[in-house]
């Protein structure tokens, strides 16, 4: 596992990168959130530069991995933020082990059962198999979906650390998470309205990959919440660095008490 640590001060708070990023996608908004908070990034198994185990790449089996994460750092109830693949396996788990997690940001990740999702998200997720994807060049497919960020270009190191982060076959492997959405989301759907802990939902307006219908999915099924509209593609945490960092203060010093 691939983690980045801030000083212990403050509340505890989890953060677990998007796809296909990694720990690095929190680079514009660590300092601020490290002011604030004893911070830990992660890159989920399988994502990132963190080692794959099969048996975790799907949202359920995800989320039951998170609180062994907490638990790993001695982190007795967290925030957590999750954006992108880490909205369903956050919500699993706070679905499954209320009280664990003491509040959640999640937003830009596949959560609607039917699924509703952009058409080349929709083409990994419903294709017959995978084996036509090993033949591309893994670093093209993950250039491709970073071009589309708008109005932030990434430093070049961070660009190599996502490139590099998936060579080989580990995106063509981690494509297995987004895949499970077809067993999961179903089972997650029937969850939410039990889901007690605090949910801040974010989505950028213009998110072709993970349409805002996946969030206004949430804001109707969740218990204790609220919405917040980016007006970005599907990148917020690289598009509206700033915006995303107050999204998640504000959550941290009252908001999640207040819903």
């Amino acid at each position: 596992m691939r983690y980045a640590e801030s000083e212990p001060h403050g509340p505890d708070a989890l953060l677990f990168s998007p796809w296909p990023e990694s720990l690095f996608a929190y680079d514009q908004v660590w300092t601020r959130l490290a002011e604030r908070a004893h911070v830990v990034a992660v890159d989920l198994p399988g994502f990132g530069h963190s080692e794959r185990r099969d048996d975790l790449l799907s949202p359920r089996a995800m989320g039951q991995f998170v609180h062994r994460v907490a638990d790993e750092f001695g982190l007795d109830q967290p925030h957590a933020v999750g954006p992108d693949i880490g909205t369903g396996a956050l919500l699993f788990e706070a679905a499954e082990r209320p009280g664990r997690l003491r509040s959640l940001v999640v937003g830009s990740g596949g959560v609607a059962a039917p699924i509703q999702l952009g058409s080349a998200l929709h083409d990994w997720v419903f294709a017959p198999d995978v084996e036509p994807y090993r033949k591309a060049d893994p670093r093209k497919t993950v250039a491709g979906a970073l071009d589309t960020i708008e109005g932030y270009e990434l430093p070049p190191d961070v660009r190599e650390d996502y490139l590099s982060g998936y060579e080989g076959d580990r995106f063509v492997e981690s494509m297995r998470y987004v895949r499970a959405y077809n067993t999961d989301l179903p089972v997650l759907r029937d969850l939410l309205p039990g889901v007690e802990t605090p949910v801040q939902i974010f989505a950028g307006r213009d998110d072709l990959a993970v349409p805002p219908a996946n969030a206004e999915y949430l804001r109707d099924r969740l218990p204790h919440n609220h919405l917040t509209m980016f007006d970005t593609g599907h990148f917020v945490w690289e598009e509206d660095a700033d915006g995303f960092a107050d999204l998640i203060l504000d959550w941290w010093d009252g908001g999640a008490e207040r819903v």
